[in-house]
């Protein structure tokens, strides 16, 4: 009696929400409850890949040039297309200001699965309210050098499947837009 084996199931399509916004637009408050909203509904592995948190740990030597951030989000890039290639769910939030990089994000993560970018459209002015370790107050002084929206450009994205406002979205109204795309995948 031979027994055959069953062929593995294919795996469910990987997806990746890249979060681009100036510094104080919402992107960690917004990324860590869609992971929570993501955990409760699926069974799927969830990876967080946090502007502050990729510099801490994997891009450390980093600096702030656009070399380097170029740099930086090509890391991030990566990563998060060997999750999505295996399935899984990627949220990334990071500045990422510059929109070759971003395009470029794209491309390799599409390879893979689906992209979907979401520009946190904050106005600056709102972003600089909320700035709690006051990044905002020493760029305006000169101490910190190449600081987006200060000293440096956010170049507002060319291709982006969402675009938010926080300063009249709500949290849970953000993650509410960014679930609907996990559904419309699944249908």
């Amino acid at each position: 009696m031979s027994v055959q084996a069953q062929p593995p199931s294919p795996l469910p399509r990987g997806i990746c929400f890249f979060l681009t916004g100036l510094s104080g637009s919402g992107k960690s408050t917004i990324a860590s409850s869609l992971r929570e909203a993501v955990e409760r509904s699926q069974s799927r592995a969830v990876t967080l890949l946090d502007g502050d948190v990729v510099r801490t740990h994997l891009s450390k030597e980093l600096g702030f040039s656009r070399a380097d951030r170029d740099t930086n989000i090509a890391r991030i890039a990566f990563v998060a297309a060997e999750v999505v290639k295996h399935g899984g769910i990627v949220i990334s939030a990071a500045i990422a200001p510059y929109d070759e990089a971003r395009l470029r994000a794209r491309e390799l993560i599409s390879a893979h699965g689906k992209f979907v970018l979401v520009h946190l459209s904050t106005p600056l002015s709102v972003c600089e309210g909320r700035d709690v370790k006051g990044l905002y107050a020493r760029a305006r002084r000169g101490e910190i050098a190449h600081f987006t929206g200060v000293s440096d450009i956010y170049e507002i994205p060319s291709i982006s499947e969402l675009v938010i406002d926080t300063a009249t979205t709500s949290v849970a109204d953000a993650v509410a837009q960014l679930m609907a795309h996990i559904s419309k995948d699944q249908a």
